[in-house]
This record gives C-alpha cells, sequence and structure tokens, in this order.
C-alpha cells in the first residue's frame, strides 16, 4: 500500500469516527454524567423498546394496566405501521409513544440521506396514527452526527437509559432478569426493557419478570412515570 492510499484511509477513518463512534460515545458519557432523572423522588422509568409485537405487547400492556402504571414504548416504525390498533391501544391507556427508528437499523453504518430519511419515515408512520414524534431512542443507543442534527431540527429528544436487564438474550430466564432489575434501578432510573424481537420468544420472559419485579418495587414505595414527567 502506498502513502497516498493510506493518506486516504486514514482521512476517511477520521471523518467516519467523526461522523459515527465519537458522537455516539459522547452522548452515551453525557447521559451517565447527568443527574437523575425525577428530581430525587422515588420514582422510575420503564420504557420498552422494539415493539409492537402483537404476542407479547397486549399482554404487557394488560400487566402494566393491572398495576394502573404509565410507561414509555419506543416503537419501531415498521412494526407501528403492521400493528397500528396496538400503537393506539397504548397511547389511549396513557403510555407515551416514542420513537425507535423505522426499520431498527444501526446509526454507525448509515449515511446522512438514509438517517434522516429514516427518522422521516418513521414520524410519518407515527402522524398518520395522529400522534406526535417527541422523543426518541435510537436501537443500541447509537448515534450519529445526522441523526443528532435531524432531532435537533425536528424538535425531539433523544433518551437513553440507566439500567438494562440483558432481557433480550435467548440464554437468560425470568429470575435472571428479575434479580438484574431489583439490584441495579435507582431513585430516578431510567429502565430499558423490550416488548418485541429479541431471542427465543425474549419479550415473555421480560413480562414474567415484571410480574414478580413490579409488585416488589411498589412495596418499596416506587412510583412510575413517563418520560415526558420527569
Amino acid at each position: 500500500m502506498n502513502q497516498a492510499m493510506r493518506t486516504v484511509l486514514a482521512a476517511s477513518a477520521a471523518v467516519y469516527t467523526a461522523y459515527g463512534p465519537l458522537p455516539a460515545a459522547a452522548a452515551r458519557l453525557k447521559n451517565w454524567a447527568s443527574p437523575p432523572r425525577g428530581g430525587g423522588e422515588k420514582v422510575l422509568f420503564l420504557t420498552f423498546d422494539d415493539g409492537p409485537d402483537p404476542a407479547y405487547t397486549p399482554q404487557l400492556l394488560d400487566l402494566l394496566a393491572g398495576h394502573h402504571i404509565r410507561a414509555s414504548f419506543f416503537v419501531v416504525g415498521e412494526f407501528a405501521a403492521a400493528y397500528p390498533d396496538l400503537v393506539e391501544r397504548a397511547a389511549g391507556e396513557g403510555h407515551l409513544i416514542g420513537l425507535h427508528s423505522c426499520s431498527h437499523r444501526c446509526a454507525l453504518l448509515m449515511g446522512p440521506g438514509a438517517t434522516r430519511g429514516d427518522i422521516a419515515r418513521s414520524a410519518e408512520i407515527l402522524q398518520v396514527l395522529g400522534l406526535s414524534a417527541g422523543y426518541y431512542r435510537a436501537p443500541w443507543g447509537l448515534v450519529n452526527l445526522s441523526m443528532q442534527g435531524e432531532l435537533a431540527r425536528r424538535g425531539m429528544q433523544a433518551v437513553f437509559w440507566d439500567v438494562m436487564a440483558e432481557d433480550w438474550r435467548g440464554d437468560t430466564t425470568p429470575q435472571i432478569i428479575a434479580g438484574k432489575l431489583l439490584r441495579r434501578v435507582r431513585s430516578g432510573s431510567v429502565v430499558c426493557l423490550h416488548d418485541g424481537r429479541g431471542k427465543n420468544g425474549a419479550p415473555a420472559r421480560t413480562i414474567e419478570a415484571l410480574r414478580s419485579v413490579l409488585p416488589v418495587w411498589e412495596k418499596e414505595g416506587y412510583r412510575f412515570l413517563r418520560i415526558d414527567e420527569s
């Protein structure tokens, strides 16, 4: 490889790093360094990604309704278009509906045009359902410069998380998920769980874990808020 080629590759790597990995790392660090939501009150913010799913989202909505809990759902646009009744039900029951991209692609592999188009398509899907998109969670929490610019232009807020229980894994159990949730939360935690995708029917294990965890959190005095109530 000659020097000219090395220079081109080095420049390309620098541009890519500045466009994707660097903004992604900076956004995550900023989130981790931010004070907990909720103003010090004993509250939790339950959030769910990757839905809606016709097999699991109704079960989750039933569970939340039974505990009078309002949560935040970050929906994949393509799934929302396929199952609009589930999105409408969630919104009608008082849950916040945010976006989780249109096709669940990684921002580090998307150029500016693809990034803007993905956000636009997902926002349009919610508009058809009479909903506005004010909050956005990037798949895997990874952003790029174009995504940050487009969200700012649309007045949308990027939402990350404080607690993850790896509930998407195919080799986990409801007991393991429940244990992680009970150990990891603190007042003001934003808890990221999933009501779609995952391996080997993962959302079913998430729902089962919540059946045991929610009563414990309630007994401990936690209240549950939507992201926009922080």
